[in-house]
């Protein structure tokens, strides 16, 4: 049950990815329909076993305006794959402005990283360069396409297909 299924819009456009009970209930109240089921998955009741979902396309198109992804904290994680932008570690991990806040440094998707406790106090109060540290990867916005994927899992290869058309 730990299974995302992928929303399409009416016109098949990828618009979120959603639990497995939640893409269910949308289906059982006529709101959606099952595109693509998963193999060998079936939700159970008492009387009825119902394939579990992979892809699923809403009924109505749905305008959803796009305000670009949220900026917070377990997103900047999520783009950075939870791993220390310098160090490569998974433990202990912060965030860390590249040009402090403190000189002047926004917060802002292109000035932040994951970093590891030890790292970002090596760094203190200087940029990478200044601290001796080289980045990783350069910190980019992310896009929708880029946070829809991180939910695709091997065996999920019907949604190559539509996350193409995504953001």
């Amino acid at each position: 049950m730990k299974d995302k299924v992928l929303i399409l819009n009416q016109d098949y456009s990828a618009i979120a990815v959603c639990s497995v009970q939640r893409a269910f209930l949308l289906v059982f109240l006529c709101k959606a329909e099952v595109i693509t089921k998963s193999d060998g998955d079936f939700l159970h009741t008492v009387t009825v076993a119902y394939p579990v979902p992979s892809i699923i396309r809403l009924q109505r198109y749905v305008r959803v305006p796009y305000f670009g992804i949220a900026l917070n904290r377990h997103n900047v994680m999520r783009r950075d794959n939870f791993t220390c932008q310098y160090c490569g570690s998974s433990k202990h991990l912060t965030l860390d402005h590249l040009l402090p806040r403190s000189r002047g440094g926004e917060t802002k998707w292109q000035n932040l990283v994951t970093a590891c406790s030890r790292c970002n106090s090596r760094k203190g109060d200087r940029t990478p360069e200044e601290a001796g540290l080289k980045l990783l990867r350069k910190p980019t916005r992310p896009s929708l396409r880029t946070f829809l994927q991180q939910h695709l899992s091997p065996d999920k290869h019907d949604w190559e297909t539509y996350l193409g058309a995504a953001c």
